[in-house]
């Protein structure tokens, strides 16, 4: 048997428990993977409140790393070797699964296992925005939310070092001095600082090329704001909750703005874009272009309280569940 922190039922934090399951052998193309180290992300979240309904009873969680200790039929990976994952289905809040090869990722000798499991969804997240969803380029100014957040430190180090103008949004004055640090040329505080005035005054009333909204429902039309004409606002996350239905007239409005609402199992379909992705972050850390700060480390057995941490927005780079 494995421990395993169970999802019964939809709703609060309380409703993760600590159980254990039983694990096949890995069938064709599978392996059994121990894990080291486990990420928490909002999509956590998302599965236990039912924002994304998963088939219940289930064991949350979507990005871990660790070591290869069985394989099936037709897998090339080797017993021993050390991989990391993110969205391979859920299933991570475990000290052992099975799951398909195909989209588990070797670790380079550079990368630790923490950092792996801290690094990989929120820096291949990182990845597709700035060089993808907009590919940013020298000296472009882009707005930020949540810059001191887990995908925050690592994109607003990631458009530092394409030469961008990053302007971060954080909640404190605490975060400011991380999120200045990790990349951002200037910092706006939430509930503080009126957003639209603010960066338009930093931008001689032009707007933004772009913004990265990971934050949703209250931050929805102050992003809207900020745009330059035909600028991009690209929603990827709901920290605060799901948007409100709009007019799509209003995009017109704003100056003929562009909305997209990207995630990154689009952006790493293939073997090939999801290798491409990984090794693209993997380099960025090992050339010191990114530093990876985990905030806060959590014992499997306290899964709710990381949850409730995570909701409260006060954690700072990544989260870790730790086996």
């Amino acid at each position: 048997m494995t421990r395993a922190v169970m999802l019964q039922k939809t709703g609060g934090p309380d409703v993760l428990t600590l159980g254990s399951i039983e694990l096949p052998a890995p069938g064709p193309g599978e392996v059994r993977v121990r894990h080291t180290a486990v990420g928490v992300n909002f999509i956590d979240t998302y599965h236990r409140s039912g924002l994304y309904p998963l088939p219940l009873p289930a064991v949350p969680g979507v990005e871990a790393a660790g070591i290869i200790e069985e394989r099936g039929p037709g897998v090339e990976l080797a017993v021993g070797t050390r991989v990391a994952y993110a969205l391979a289905g859920h299933g991570a809040y475990a000290d052992a699964r099975v799951m398909p090869a195909e989209r588990l990722v070797p670790l380079p000798s550079s990368i630790s296992d923490e950092v792996a499991a801290a690094a990989l969804l929120k820096g291949m997240t990182a990845e597709y925005l700035v060089r993808r969803t907009y590919a940013v380029t020298s000296g472009d100014t882009v707005l930020l939310h949540a810059a001191a957040g887990g995908v925050g430190l690592i994109a607003s180090q990631w458009l530092h070092a394409l030469g961008a103008r990053v302007i971060g949004v954080v909640g404190n004055l605490e975060k400011a001095k991380l999120a200045r640090e990790h990349g951002c040329d200037e910092i706006l505080l939430s509930g503080h600082d009126d957003i639209p005035r603010r960066v338009r005054e930093l931008t001689s009333g032009r707007g933004v090329r772009v913004v990265y909204d990971s934050v949703g429902k209250s931050t929805f039309m102050t992003s809207l704001d900020c745009l330059a004409p035909r600028g991009l606002f690209v929603s990827y996350g709901n920290a605060s909750g799901k948007p409100d239905p709009f007019d799509p007239l209003l995009l017109s409005a704003k100056g003929s703005v562009f909305l997209t609402r990207p995630t990154l199992a689009d952006y790493v379909r293939t073997r090939a874009e999801l290798l491409t992705s990984a090794n693209a972050l993997f380099e960025m850390i090992a050339h010191g272009a990114l530093r990876i700060l985990i905030g806060r480390r959590f014992p499997l057995a306290s899964a709710p309280d990381a949850h409730r941490a995570l909701e409260s927005r006060t954690t700072m780079g990544s989260t870790l569940l730790t086996l």
